[in-house]
């Protein structure tokens, strides 16, 4: 199966604000690996925990818990799909227009316990490994019934292999 390889890196932001309803908060840049293929999209998602540099300055300054933003450390936060049909009974569609679908309606789902085991792998092999566990990813969700995925995915959870 010939699969398209995406890597998107998002920036860190500051977009905090004094009125509570308009603030967002300060974030990370996020690294995004999608797998596309013919039936679908499978990503892992993760936090750099590298933060734009005045902010890291700012919350230095303050020290206490403030300064443990500068130990801040990647982390695995979303290992998911993305399909052009429901996955399951009344999944809702997340958008009409995915990217990583052509422009087609979505329907995901995502585990950030399961993302836990690929950055793992990605800190001690590097990006292929991450590949590797995504095409895996892909066929445990598009290429099998909806029963042996879902036992997939609990496997998975649980730390146990497929094989």
């Amino acid at each position: 199966m010939k699969f398209e390889k995406i890597v998107e890196f998002g920036p860190a932001y500051d977009k905090r604000h004094p009125d509570p309803a308009k603030d967002q908060g300060i974030g990370c840049v996020t690294i995004r690996f999608v797998l596309k293929g013919s039936k679908g999209a499978v990503q892992f998602l993760m936090g750099s925990g590298w933060f734009l540099p005045e902010t890291v300055e700012e919350y230095k300054a303050k020290g206490g818990i403030f300064a443990k933003l500068t130990d801040c450390y990647p982390d695995g936060w979303d290992l998911g799909y993305h399909s052009p049909k429901p996955m399951c009974e009344e999944q809702p569609i997340v958008t009409n227009s995915c990217p990583y679908l052509d422009g087609k309606q979505c329907y995901y789902d995502g585990s950030g316990l399961n993302a836990e085991p690929i950055m793992e792998r990605l800190l001690r092999e590097g990006s292929d490994a991450v590949w590797e566990e995504l095409a895996k990813y892909y066929h445990e969700t598009f290429g099998e019934s909806l029963k042996k995925r879902s036992i997939a995915v609990v496997k998975r959870s649980l730390g146990k292999s497929e094989e």
